[in-house]
């Protein structure tokens, strides 16, 4: 239960943070804002490494493969991208294409590391996408009758 509820709030603090960075982004610039994000972020990582005092990962280093070592780079592009996203897109849409990426690159994932690819995962994702196309459709008729927007 408590990964479950770990889970949620890692959720909701990366969609919080996500609209706190596109906020940063828009008055200092996106990779001004990725730049500050991470400076702080390893600041606040080296008091609690600190804090904790558990050195025996240096030891490992070494023996790490060099992919590994690729997340901090993502993690800047994927900060960086949502920078950009957030305030072009309602964060409801920009959560859901992210979840779909997330659920269609832990598909990949899962058939090169066990060879097996779950019809359901598949089918998921794809009501997902239906679903919000659905739903952008219905957004966009209704700013249409109030004026909101004209057509297209």
């Amino acid at each position: 239960m408590l990964y479950i509820i770990l889970a949620i709030l890692g959720g909701f603090l990366t969609i919080l943070s996500m609209v706190v960075n596109a906020n940063l982004a828009k008055k200092v610039g996106v990779f001004q804002g990725t730049f500050i994000n991470y400076v702080v972020g390893s600041f606040i990582i080296f008091l609690i490494v600190l804090f904790i005092q558990d050195y025996s990962y240096i030891n490992n280093l070494a023996n790490i493969p060099f992919y590994a070592y690729l997340g901090g780079t993502i993690g800047v592009l994927v900060v960086a991208a949502s920078n950009v996203i957030i305030p072009k897109i309602p964060t409801i849409y920009s959560t859901l294409l992210i979840f779909i990426g997330q659920i269609f690159m832990g598909i990949v994932i899962d058939y090169f590391r066990i060879s097996h690819v779950s019809k359901g995962k598949v089918i998921g994702g794809v009501l997902i996408i239906l679903g919000m196309l659905y739903n952008t459709n219905l957004d966009k008729k209704r700013l249409i009758d109030e004026n909101i927007i004209s057509e297209e």
